[in-house]
């Protein structure tokens, strides 16, 4: 089901943005992570997610250029552990200091309502890292914290003047199914069997025969 953007009510939004909507691909398949409790994993040198954030959009003006852009806010204060007896998460303790707070843009920002609408936009480049020296632009998060993804589009605005519409150029969608919880290594082995049973580069890791390999 198509989401509209997250109006928290302070600023009318242009009617360029606020017609826009929202679906989540493989839906479904999120929604079968984030009944176990989605895990992704953070590296010094970046790691894909899987699921891929990607989305279908409507609503947008064919003719207006629209910048998209994600990021990742922290969804409490805590730091969380993986009780293996109880093959659950439980609060640990109060969460460690945000690192630096980034964005991720679409590559093909900015691009016309047209070609965005035509196709299904996928973040597949976005890599999240737990080095917080990073220098290659990949999005900081805290292993064992638990995280939302967000995804942001923003009207370009050719007005001279169009920092004074700034609140009004964009809006904000985010899917609870997305959020999730960094880690350096799996922790729950359903998660492990999930990813390896869906995901196509995971193909190394089953039980195949040797001439396919």
């Amino acid at each position: 089901m198509p989401y509209g953007p997250d109006l928290d009510g302070t600023s009318e939004k242009a009617a360029k943005v606020a017609s826009v909507r929202v679906q989540l691909e493989m839906h479904s398949l999120w929604e079968q992570f984030d009944r176990l409790g989605t895990e992704m994993i953070v590296t010094k040198a970046g790691r894909r997610m899987f699921p891929t954030f990607q989305v279908g959009i409507s609503g947008m003006d064919p003719e207006s250029e629209y910048v998209l852009l994600m990021d990742f806010i922290p969804v409490d204060d805590k730091r969380y552990r993986y009780a293996f007896h109880s093959s659950s998460w439980l609060v640990a303790g109060r969460g460690d200091a945000s690192p630096p707070g980034r964005v991720h843009f679409h590559p093909d920002s900015p691009a016309r309502g047209a070609q965005w609408m035509k196709q299904t936009v996928s973040f597949d480049w976005l890599k999240l890292t737990n080095n917080p020296l990073d220098d290659n632009g990949h999005i900081i998060l805290n292993s064992m914290h638990c995280y939302q993804p967000r995804l942001h589009v923003v009207l370009v605005d050719p007005r001279r003047n169009s920092h004074s519409y700034a609140q009004r150029n964009f809006c904000t969608f985010s899917f609870p199914e997305t959020r999730f919880i960094a880690v350096t290594a799996y922790q729950n082995h359903r998660i492990t069997q999930l990813k390896i049973a869906s995901n196509p580069f995971a193909k190394g890791f089953r039980t195949a025969d040797p001439d396919d390999w």
